[in-house]
């Protein structure tokens, strides 16, 4: 047993962890053979997959119970260089399969905001990136998946084999069964550099307006915002490829080695971080030539950044809402932050576009996503966040459970109609906190 933590640090319970490393072992190791009482269908205590575990709430935890390590499966299988397929064991990490195949003219057509994922994560949580208005999510791009069930079956699926299976485990939360290889298809680029561009906004109807402009011409958009000053100023950043080449220099690497003793983000270091921020961001020469780990990846460069929050952690509270209500429901979400006297460093806000998602419980859908980190202060947080979840509820919204370690059942069951539907590819031998506190398994 070892005590783990997802990223929010809001737990450090103790679990019971396999390796999984030998791919040919790993249907002993989900029967609970090495392990007994863990893992078998219909034990007390369940399994589940756990990758880096850079979840943000409790949906890679199973406190008291088991974890199947994949990190040990993390084998390139195949490459298909000519036509950019990839096979690989669910323990890969995005930033490995990057570094491989971007010198070859291939690029993983999403990716979230941090290299340090595996595959079966990415797959499992349907992770987005910058350009979900171009290319929609993680699992619009996976051809193929191999799931191993707890009882033994392997079951070979994705968006043309049985596809019921596929929409299951795509953005399923590892409930499905344990994903042990994935096949994607990557995109061409001509290497690694991107013509960026930052634009500063003042207002909602700013941010909209440049959205709405940039999503045709744009790979990727994405904007930080002052959550602290109520007109919501912010940067807006948007990225194509470039076929420029330059001295790749490579930010410093920082790291926050302890935790300290109480919270380094409170109020006046949200109002003078986010005041230096916005008015640096407007000084920058507007247009500048980007690593593509610089842009995508810009918290990587801290490594723990996490433990800035002191020992009691952090919530991330990240949403969608219908463009329709987008606007006004954004707006009330501020007002309501502002009143409350909290603040974020980390604020992000973008669209989705018009697209339906490839799992049953993939998070993003046709509006507007609002992400922002708060520390944890207990009753105070969760008073906060109870007036948040109405104003997504009343706008037909969902949270993000990748996220997520307090959403309430009733705005869950709402948020994700699909649910129903879902439950029956459950694997009866995998549970996780988040299941067993919005599923009741």
């Amino acid at each position: 047993m070892r005590p783990v933590s997802s990223w929010g640090r809001l737990s450090h319970d103790p679990h019971h962890f396999v390796s999984l490393g030998d791919p040919a072992r790993v249907a002993a190791a989900l029967a609970g053979d090495g392990a007994p009482g863990y893992g078998a269908p219909g034990s007390a205590a369940p399994g589940l997959a756990y990758g880096m575990g850079r979840s943000y709430g409790d949906v890679c935890l199973n406190p008291e119970g088991l974890l199947w390590c994949t990190a040990g499966l993390d084998h390139l299988v195949a490459f298909d260089e000519e036509n950019g397929r990839l096979t690989c064991e669910a323990g890969a990490l995005l930033g490995d399969i990057q570094r491989l195949c971007i010198p070859r003219g291939w690029m993983l057509p999403v990716t979230p905001g941090t290299q340090w994922v595996t595959v079966g994560g990415a797959v499992a949580n349907d992770v987005h990136g910058k350009n979900h208005h171009r290319r929609g999510s993680f699992g619009d791009h996976v051809l193929r998946l191999k799931l191993m069930r707890t009882d033994g079956e392997v079951i070979e699926c994705g968006p043309d084999r049985q596809a019921d299976w596929f929409a299951a485990t795509v953005g399923g939360l590892g409930l499905t069964g344990v994903i042990v290889e994935v096949e994607i298809q990557l995109c061409p680029v001509t290497g690694p550099w991107l013509d960026t561009e930052t634009l500063p906004y003042a207002g909602l109807a700013e941010f909209f307006e440049l959205a709405d402009h940039s999503e045709a011409d744009w790979e990727y958009t994405v904007s930080w915002f002052d959550c602290v000053s109520r007109d919501a100023r912010g940067l807006f950043l948007r990225a194509n490829p470039s076929a420029q080449s330059a001295t790749a220099r490579l930010p410093r690497q920082l790291s926050i080695p302890i935790a300290p003793p109480v919270s380094l983000v409170n109020r006046a270091s949200l109002r003078l971080f986010n005041s230096a921020y916005y008015h640096l961001g407007r000084r920058r020469p507007p247009h500048s030539l980007q690593h593509y780990q610089a842009f995508f990846y810009p918290l990587d460069r801290i490594h723990h950044w996490n433990r800035m929050y002191g020992p009691r952690g952090f919530f991330q509270y990240q949403c969608v809402v219908p463009r329709e209500s987008g606007q006004d429901a954004v707006q009330a979400m501020l007002d309501e932050i502002a009143r409350s006297g909290e603040g974020s460093f980390l604020a992000v806000l973008k669209t989705f576009g018009d697209r339906q998602p490839p799992g049953m419980l993939s998070f993003p859908m046709p509006g507007v996503t609002l992400a922002l980190d708060f520390p944890n202060r207990g009753a105070h947080s969760d008073a906060l966040f109870e007036r948040l979840d109405a104003i997504v509820d009343a706008a037909g919204g969902r949270l993000y459970m990748a996220k997520d370690a307090r959403m309430p059942r009733s705005l869950f069951e709402a948020g994700y109609p699909r649910l129903p539907e879902f439950a029956a590819f459950r694997d009866a031998g995998i549970s996780s906190a988040l299941s067993r506190r919005l599923m009741g398994s």
